[in-house]
């Protein structure tokens, strides 16, 4: 009996870990996402300019870093907000940019509401069919390192073309991380909130960013 006990008493505690991992990485995703929305609006409002693509790979790479090492700690949460935050800071400009265009407010509307209508059903789908897709791992590892090198690539060659690929590119694989990382903390792969509210915001950003891309350029923009 108390074998039996015990064989029930650990996949219920499973379960609750599962459950309270997921509610505190959407809880902290919403967080960042509306400090981050705040930053770009900052930014908006102060008609800051870019930093630039040095500066925002090495204020994005170091502040991943930081909020990786500090994940089980207080740091880690701090870090996390600073990092959504500053993402936050660099999107703003380039929101101003389309806005600036005649259609520019469609195009961002348009990019915000499927990048809302894809991370939530594609996050509904791998929460309510609890499938498996830890397969996927070493496809995106590899799919993003490509889209990645292509990207700074198509940007000091100045590429377009490349560029629109890179964008058509990320969406699909931003797609798929979104299956994998929900997938990972319904079947135990991710057990860090921090971490997981992590590559679910970057995944919303680069899927956001990518498509405001590929609308704004056959929306009539030539970059």
């Amino acid at each position: 009996m108390n074998s039996f006990q015990s064989a029930v008493a650990r996949p219920t505690t499973g379960a609750l870990a599962t459950n309270k991992l997921i509610k505190n990485t959407y809880i902290l995703l919403s967080m960042t996402l509306i400090f981050s929305a705040m930053t770009a609006g900052a930014s908006m409002m102060f008609n800051l300019p870019h930093p630039g693509l040095i500066i925002t790979l090495v204020g994005y790479f170091g502040l991943l870093f930081l909020t990786s090492k500090f994940r089980d700690s207080g740091l880690g949460l701090a870090f996390v907000f600073a990092l959504t935050g500053f993402m936050g800071f660099t999107l703003g400009p380039i929101i101003s940019m389309y806005l600036a265009q005649t259609n520019g407010s469609q195009i961002v509307m348009t990019a915000l509401g499927a990048t809302g209508v894809i991370f939530l059903g594609l996050s509904g789908y791998a929460l309510t069919t609890r499938k498996d897709f830890s397969f996927m791992g070493g496809f995106l590892m590899v799919g993003i390192l490509v889209m990645f090198l292509g990207g700074i690539g198509a940007v000091v060659f100045s590429l377009p073309a490349v560029s629109l690929a890179v964008s058509a590119g990320f969406i699909l694989l931003m797609s798929g991380l979104i299956l994998y990382q929900t997938s990972a903390m319904v079947h135990g792969g991710e057990t860090n909130y921090v971490m997981a509210t992590v590559t679910l915001y970057v995944s919303i950003f680069n899927l956001f960013t990518s498509l405001l891309h590929l609308l704004g350029a056959f929306g009539g923009r030539d970059d």
